[in-house]
């Protein structure tokens, strides 16, 4: 059984969709934030970098990183593509989500949800490179239904975990709506109640 050491942020709720999705077997080791346990020493021990999510394996290894474990779990299953340019094509898309939209969209999400703070105290490079991130992903889903291939993938699934509460942050999807049908297509797939509709 895999071990999630866990705080239901969106990166980790990632990890938790994606197992049930290949029906592995998992428990939920709680590791709350907001109160530092990510910086205690048997969790360092887990995780020198300190964040959450982390998956304990049968054998007792550890892998950390939300898209990283996406990726081992997912492996032999329809979620990565077994064709080698499509899942680089995948990876390529993790790689984006974690350099180019969380960043921006999770980040002005902690700043209205978290901190209470005002829509017009986000940060304006932040909003910028959100709202770009949230174009580039309209325009990546004009007239297809999934962002890889023609079927959900990991990529999906790491994407939709900030971007369907994007509106959090104080981003409107009102003006995207292949953004807004592909959120509703992974909540009907996924077995998701909607975040905003």
């Amino acid at each position: 059984m895999i071990d999630v050491h866990y705080w239901p942020t969106p990166n980790g709720k990632k990890v938790t969709i994606l197992l049930e999705e290949c029906g592995l077997e998992y428990k939920i080791t709680p590791v709350n934030i907001q109160k530092g346990d990510q910086f205690n020493k048997d969790f360092l021990r887990m995780n020198p970098m300190g964040q959450v999510p982390v998956v304990e394996l049968d054998d007792g290894r550890h892998l950390a990183q939300s898209n990283a474990i996406m990726r081992y779990l997912a492996h032999g299953s329809p979620l990565l593509p077994e064709d080698p340019y499509l899942a680089a094509r995948v990876d390529e898309l993790l790689f984006w989500e974690q350099y180019s939209h969380e960043p921006y969209i999770a980040v002005s999400r902690f700043h209205m949800r978290y901190l209470g703070k005002p829509r017009e105290t986000r940060e304006p490079y932040r909003v910028q490179r959100g709202e770009s991130a949230l174009d580039l992903m309209q325009q990546l889903l004009e007239g297809r239904d999934w962002f890889i291939g023609s079927a959900m993938t990991i990529a999906d699934i790491a994407l939709l975990a900030y971007t369907r509460l994007a509106h959090e942050g104080g981003f409107d999807l009102g003006s995207r709506p292949n953004v807004r049908a592909w959120i509703g297509r992974c909540e009907d797939v996924l077995g998701l109640g909607p975040a905003q509709r």
